[in-house]
């Protein structure tokens, strides 16, 4: 089997996502064949080489994925210090792999949360540049308004900048509450949350109801299930379409920002009136430096100079482990 990167290996094992794989072989805290691994990129072979992690030999199990109705009361973390119960405690007790919940709920959110020992998956599940549609259903205190319901749609500033909701739809509006569907394609921490309270809203309740294709479909609270061999081929096929639509928009944006000079700017409107002054007679054409010579013209010396220096560089090695 060829050799793969060392981060792809530990999220295809169950051991982390490829961010967090980073950051633990980072910290020192990965071997490969009894050495602890310093830099990135470092490549390892599954069927050769020996993978250590914090102690532990670290074996590629079959991929699981699983998709529960989170109650309340929940923590979607496998460590937990406080001794809560554990989204993976409602699992079945006979499953021989290691799952990860993928995103979080928070321990009061209720509603769909996918568990995988996929890496891969899981990074393309939450990773903002994949863009993934997750649909909630939020309750919120007080009285939510058009007005403000145009603010969620055009962005809300956070702590980690401008964030803005995909969709959203005002379902009920009461005198002390109020009910939204609301779409989301970011993927930051407690993003809800934090957004409604920016705007005054803070939420009494939160169920996530679909991500991507994915919906509950009748399952119980606090149950879960395989999925199956068809929602997984359109849970990929869907983060394929997002991610595919997201890079044309990042695209579009680029573009828009790289567009014509506006008025006034340097250089523009050159050859009209309002343009270069003109150049008095014998002058010579052409940008000109510091020195008062043209940019461009350059002694024998610096010439020489510019030609030792041609060539220096180069790309980076790969270090690969064996």
């Amino acid at each position: 089997m060829p050799s793969i990167r060392l981060q792809r290996f530990l999220s295809d094992a169950g051991v982390a996502s490829r961010r967090h794989a980073e950051e633990l072989i980072l910290e020192g805290r990965v071997l490969v064949n009894n050495r602890i691994v310093e830099t990135l990129p470092a490549f390892v072979d599954p069927k050769v080489d020996r993978v250590i992690v914090d102690g532990g030999v670290v074996r590629v199990q079959p991929l699981a994925y699983f998709i529960m109705h989170k109650p309340k009361k929940v923590v979607c973390t496998n460590k937990d210090p406080s001794g809560r119960l554990r989204a993976i405690d409602l699992l079945p007790p006979d499953l021989p792999q290691r799952l990860f919940p993928v995103g979080r709920l928070d321990a009061d959110g209720t509603g769909l949360l996918l568990l995988t020992n996929d890496g891969e998956l899981t990074e393309r599940l939450t990773h903002p540049r994949y863009g993934l549609a997750k649909v909630y259903r939020v309750e919120v205190r007080g009285k939510v308004t058009a007005e403000t319901v145009e603010r969620l749609r055009r962005g809300v500033y956070t702590s980690e900048g401008k964030a803005r909701l995909s969709e959203v739809e005002l379902s009920h509006a009461g005198a002390d509450r109020s009910v939204l569907m609301v779409t989301v394609r970011e993927g930051r921490e407690r993003l809800l949350p934090r957004m409604l309270a920016n705007v005054g809203h803070p939420v009494k309740a939160l169920k996530r109801l679909q991500v991507g294709p994915l919906e509950l479909k009748g399952l119980p609270l606090g149950a879960c299930r395989q999925l199956s061999d068809g929602e997984l081929r359109l849970l990929r096929e869907a983060i394929d379409e997002s991610y595919a639509a997201a890079k044309r928009e990042r695209h579009e944006k680029r573009r828009r920002r790289g567009g014509p000079p506006k008025a006034g700017a340097r250089g523009a409107g050159r050859g009209s009136t309002g343009g270069a002054r003109p150049r008095p007679a014998g002058q010579p054409s052409g940008p000109r430096g510091a020195a008062g010579k043209p940019r461009g013209a350059t002694s024998s010396s610096s010439a020489a100079r510019g030609g030792a220096s041609a060539g220096q560089g180069g790309s980076p090695r790969r270090r690969i482990i064996q």
